[in-house]
């Protein structure tokens, strides 16, 4: 198998059908692949719709959260349930196009590709969100890049492809998806971003606010510094 498509939903009943279809359009054929939904705790009939789905796409697995554990703990579910060594990550709003997911794969295989190429980020240079979102995006990854030094222009888009084991080497934490950037380099392997499609949410509302964006983010920010400070990266011979 090349490919594990592993994607966290939290209540998106609308837009699982659309983006099985845009995912099966743009991967089959190409890759042997997988598709994980991770249901976090959803109230809606996401699950329901999830079950219903798996007769016209048989590719298709669910893994369920009894309670919801947040973002970057169901990205980790998925990928410790993936069977393929290269995982991509989307988000389950429709926001991020699976259109896109050959052109990251790509990246990971082209000839002047560093061979310790661990992450492929996806680049939202046209975001399709409110103002606010944009502007404190643009604030947050400004802060983050001048902390952090990880010379990723948009660490926030779900869309990613990365290295299954060398994702579950990196250190385990809440929000942890916001700074795999850092954290891949704080392991030792490289990241390059390639831009990508971003569009308006059609269905559904968006989980995240200003809150639990903001405050959560500065812990966080300094966390990831704590461990960057921290890190070694030994260089080892066998006599």
């Amino acid at each position: 198998m090349d490919l594990s498509v592993v994607i966290p939903v939290k209540n998106e009943q609308d837009n699982v059908l659309p983006l099985l279809a845009e995912i099966h359009a743009a991967l089959e054929g190409k890759f042997d692949y997988e598709v994980i939904y991770i249901n976090d705790g959803s109230t809606d009939k996401t699950v329901q719709v999830l079950a219903e789905a798996r007769a016209t796409y048989p590719r298709l697995r669910i893994l369920t959260h009894r309670t919801s554990c947040g973002q970057s703990t169901a990205v980790r579910t998925g990928v410790k349930a993936a069977r393929a060594p290269w995982i991509a990550t989307l988000d389950g709003d429709g926001q991020n196009d699976p259109a896109d997911i050959p052109n990251l794969m790509a990246a990971t295989r082209a000839a002047d590709a560093p061979a310790n190429l661990w992450l492929v980020a996806g680049w939202r240079k046209k975001r399709r969100d409110t103002w606010i979102k944009r502007i404190s995006s643009k604030i947050a990854n400004s802060v983050r890049s001048g902390l952090l030094k990880d010379a990723t222009p948009d660490t926030g888009c779900g869309l990613k492809v990365f290295l299954r084991a060398a994702f579950l080497d990196l250190p385990y934490f809440d929000h942890m998806h916001r700074y795999l950037p850092a954290l891949v380099l704080r392991a030792g392997g490289q990241i390059q971003s390639v831009e990508v499609n971003h569009r308006h949410r059609e269905r559904g509302f968006s989980k995240y606010g200003l809150h639990n964006r903001l405050w959560v983010g500065i812990v966080d920010l300094f966390g990831v510094s704590w461990l960057q400070r921290r890190a070694k990266l030994p260089v080892v011979t066998e006599e």
